[in-house]
């Protein structure tokens, strides 16, 4: 069968703007669901080693649920994915303070990032990669960002039943930006218990050690002997409640791995 994409009403946001779902199918039958209220993938349907389709990804059954939501599912992030420590930035010689919507810190764009607003949508249909185009314009100061910031992400899903996710942005003023995509993922599928028996591996030889408000210090620390090592596959579980002080202050795994890379592999 050729890949499809299709398009459906998903529901009226508490301020009278609709949403819209789309759904994309693979040609082998995989297939993801979008809804423009924060380009959120609310549904991904894969076949496990028997061919049994079950929705990976963790999500909510209603878009009052995702209004309410405070931990990001399946959303796009902006403009800054991740924490800002102390609510600003300083740019230019100037500071620019922001919403401090995580403790002290700003947190994946502030009180009303990209995850809470209605995105503009283009289907890309296609017989062998089908996607879908998302568009929005985040104004000069929102969340206390500079610049008028034109975003562009794509969605693909491709010929061999992978997620391609790419993003664009333009400003007219200099400014930061960092996009991301927020699943969270159960292969056992949604609802199916912990993922503690899930099998990680991370090419990585040093994290980094965060502070009390999950701010890294700024140390690039081994990951040799601490819970934090992946070079081996093991259950995420094993380690996951450790006595180790950075497990036991972020309440788990709440870090980044610096990635080894050989040289001219892209950043």
């Amino acid at each position: 069968m050729a890949a499809s994409i299709n398009q459906s009403f998903y529901g009226t946001t508490a301020d009278g703007k609709a949403v819209d779902q789309y759904t994309l199918t693979s040609a082998s039958g995989m297939e993801v669901q979008i809804i423009t209220y924060g380009g959120i993938i609310t549904s991904l349907k894969v076949p496990d080693r028997d061919g049994v389709f079950g929705n990976v990804v963790l999500g909510y059954s209603t878009l009052a649920g995702y209004e309410a939501q405070t931990v990001y599912l399946g959303a796009l992030i902006g403009r800054y994915g991740n924490r800002i420590g102390g609510a600003k930035f300083t740019l230019d010689g100037k500071t620019y303070p922001l919403a401090a919507n995580d403790g002290a810190s700003s947190l994946h764009g502030g009180t009303k990032g990209f995850d809470k607003v209605v995105w503009t949508a283009e289907p890309i249909p296609g017989d062998a990669d089908v996607g879908l185009k998302l568009t929005y314009l985040s104004p000069d100061g929102e969340e206390g960002f500079p610049g008028n910031l034109s975003v562009t992400v794509v969605y693909t899903v491709t010929a061999d039943s992978a997620i391609r996710v790419d993003y664009r942005a333009v400003t007219d003023k200099p400014t930061i930006v960092n996009l991301t995509q927020h699943s969270y993922f159960n292969l056992d599928g949604n609802g199916a218990g912990t993922i503690y028996d899930h099998v990680l591996s991370i090419n990585a030889d040093h994290y980094t050690p965060t502070d009390a408000g999950s701010i890294p210090t700024g140390e690039i620390a081994p990951v040799d002997g601490t819970p934090f090592d992946f070079r081996v596959p093991k259950a995420v579980g094993k380690d996951i409640r450790s006595n180790h002080p950075q497990i036991v202050g972020a309440l788990g795994f709440d870090h980044n791995w610096v990635l080894n890379r050989a040289a001219g592999d892209p950043m």
